[in-house]
């Protein structure tokens, strides 16, 4: 049986950063913002070459390892075969280990630069194909479906697979994060929470993670309720101290902040009249930059755009 055929031009994908959690919505609440990874792919008659810029030129792979390269390999498994060959090169500004997505940047580039180079992949792998598949890719389904879908998603992970509804947050919330040059690894993060929570906390979450689809789509003034959590956050405090007390001190002055995915970058959702004073808050250990929310998600973008 004759493989896929694969369009001669280069394609251009943009994905945006995430932030997933949002406090209450343990593994299943996402949030697109505006900061960007762009990757450009060519198909070739061999080999593989991969350039890197911006974040992680120094340490990441070039070769079979490179995330986005793996991602684009198990597409074009799904689509029906590997390319003689490929190039790929990767803008990156995403921080890398802050709790931005980066690595579901990575692999939604990837698999969606798969299916744009490949004749007729929007039929071979459509967009529900498209995200179980970063979702098996990564673990879960929370970044990547804000990541391939913009917006503010709700994402959930079946016996069919992983599935999101996708709503659009207030135009009236400002991100404002707050990165440290400190990394924390996601698997480090994750094995500091406990295998059983109390009751009354699991209570308060479930509660929260309600209020906050109210809050973030309709009714912004909810929001600092709305994002408490008891689930994750304050377990892992300890591996990002800094983080956790940025947290506490922006909440008691009224900020709606929260550890952003697994941290260590503090994610405070503000307004336009408060924004400013809220990019302020921030200590000499973070770089404070107010974002604008994404509504697009992943997409295949013009060159010379």
């Amino acid at each position: 049986m004759a493989g896929p055929a694969f369009r001669a031009a280069a394609v251009r994908v943009r994905v945006p950063a995430t932030s997933a959690n949002l406090g209450p919505g343990f593994d299943a609440f996402g949030l697109a913002l505006g900061l960007y990874d762009d990757v450009v792919v060519r198909v070739a008659d061999s080999g593989l070459s991969v350039d890197i810029a911006g974040e992680g030129a120094d340490n990441l792979a070039r070769d079979e390892r490179h995330l986005v390269v793996r991602s684009m390999r198990a597409a074009f498994e799904r689509l029906g075969g590997q390319p003689r060959g490929l190039e790929v090169v990767c803008a990156n500004r995403i921080p890398h280990g802050r709790g931005l997505g980066s690595s579901s940047a990575a692999i939604c580039a990837g698999i969606v630069a798969a299916r744009a180079v490949t004749i007729g992949g929007n039929s071979a792998l459509d967009d529900d194909a498209l995200l179980d598949l970063a979702s098996e890719i990564e673990g879960h389904p929370d970044n990547v479906a804000a990541c391939l879908r913009g917006n503010f998603t709700v994402a959930w992970t079946a016996e069919d697979g992983a599935h999101t509804i996708v709503l659009d947050p207030s135009d009236r919330v400002v991100p404002v994060v707050f990165v440290p040059a400190t990394e924390v690894l996601t698997a480090t993060a994750r094995g500091l929470l406990p295998k059983t929570v109390p009751l009354s906390d699991a209570a308060v979450n479930a509660g929260r993670a309600a209020l906050l689809v109210e809050a973030l789509t309709r009714r912004p003034e909810l929001l600092l309720t709305a994002t408490e959590d008891r689930l994750h956050q304050d377990y892992r405090a300890s591996a990002m101290p800094d983080s956790a007390a940025l947290v506490a001190a922006l909440r008691a002055q009224g900020v709606p902040a929260v550890i952003s995915g697994a941290g260590p970058t503090v994610l405070a959702l503000s307004d336009e009249a408060g924004a400013d004073k809220v990019l302020g808050l921030a200590g000499p250990e973070f770089a404070a930059n107010r974002l604008e929310l994404d509504r697009t998600g992943a997409c295949v973008l013009p060159l010379d755009v």
